[in-house]
């Protein structure tokens, strides 16, 4: 919104920098944070009362989580609201895909907010049905994978970018929004699965974000694209906006989801975050890197499929537990370990990403 004031940068020359993603995608980490960090509080007091018992606690867990009984969670609603003000307020919004992304995390927001409102008035871990949570998600990321490919230059608008081959582009036609979409309902479930220990999420989310908003941003200028022989997508450099808002949200909410949390995140926020991700990356073109740089994520959802899967077939577990984060913390390790050992491989993984940006 405040990028019209560099309309009258011809009268008054400073408010040019608002023309700047750089400058904008600032602001939006400093105001997420500060919405998150001081209407924080409040919002966990009123939702602590609101929802009594908290979150339910797995018994078939680690006992150590069972003194976790009572925090509350939906806790993304402190996150979602903070990228929300801040990218209406430092975001151009005549660009499109701001639109489209932000219309993914609401709407994947919302779905988590109706699971988690099951499970804690139910007091039970059933939430909202997964086939139909699947087909509400499948049916929102058709509609903005269909959008994004209306918007994408035509020579690669249908296309899939393959990591390391600069020309290579797998035409899929009109079977894009549906491949895609897999892509983005994919990163809300993987990023929820990762959801189960205090910061652990949060923090490779902001990664991720801070990953792809360096992506969108050069994948949306022109020169810098071009040097780095990765696929112009005008428009897309917006997205580096939103995705800093994200990154202050995080911080934001950190503070207080930090060993010993005051609050969950919860689907309401996990969902989101895992769909934005997902979006950012099909319009940036860089669907398969996001696989790179939410390595994690992919590995927290593998070992919840291959433990289903083998034991519905052989009655004989993989993993300790699933997801793989309780397999370590029944080897033994603590919570705080599994959390920042995985924040460690976040962080090489986002590296391993990044370094696809200049060997295409």
């Amino acid at each position: 919104m405040l990028v019209w004031l560099a309309d009258f940068s011809g009268t008054f020359p400073i408010l040019n920098v608002f023309r700047y993603i750089t400058f904008r995608a600032g602001g939006a980490t400093a105001t997420a944070l500060l919405v998150v960090f001081f209407f924080g509080p409040a919002a966990i007091s009123w939702l602590r009362i609101k929802q009594g018992k908290g979150q339910p606690i797995r018994t078939d867990g680690p006992q150590t989580h069972l003194a976790k009984r009572g925090t509350p969670t939906m806790g993304g609603l402190m996150i979602l609201g903070g990228l929300l003000v801040a990218t209406l307020l430092w975001g151009n919004l005549r660009n499109p895909y701001v639109w489209i992304v932000l219309g993914v995390t609401v709407s994947y927001g919302a779905i988590g907010f109706y699971d988690d409102y099951l499970k804690v008035t139910k007091q039970s871990h059933k939430g909202f049905s997964g086939k139909a949570r699947l087909t509400l998600e499948m049916a929102i990321a058709l509609v903005a994978c269909w959008g994004v490919m209306q918007l994408g230059p035509p020579a690669i608008a249908s296309g899939f970018a393959m990591p390391f081959l600069k020309e290579l582009i797998i035409p899929l036609g009109i079977l894009f929004p549906l491949v895609t979409a897999f892509v983005v309902v994919g990163a809300g479930n993987a990023v929820n699965l990762t959801d189960g220990l205090d910061g652990l999420a949060i923090v490779p989310v902001m990664i991720a974000a801070a990953t792809f908003g360096f992506i969108s941003y050069l994948t949306g200028n022109a020169i810098f694209a071009n040097y780095l022989q990765i696929h112009h997508v005008p428009g897309a450099g917006e997205l580096a906006v939103v995705c800093g808002a994200v990154i202050g949200a995080g911080i934001g909410f950190l503070w207080f989801n930090a060993p010993p949390a005051q609050i969950f995140m919860g689907d309401t926020g996990s969902l989101g975050l895992g769909g934005l991700l997902g979006v950012v990356a099909v319009a940036t073109k860089h669907e398969i890197v996001l696989a790179i740089v939410g390595g994690l994520f992919v590995i927290e959802a593998l070992s919840v499929i291959i433990q289903v899967f083998v034991y519905k077939r052989t009655g004989k577990r993989v993993f300790l537990m699933a997801p793989i984060h309780h397999h370590f913390e029944k080897l033994g390790w603590t919570e705080p370990q599994v959390v920042i050992r995985f924040w460690i491989i976040s962080v090489v993984l986002a590296l391993i990403g990044l370094s696809t940006l200049k060997l295409r």
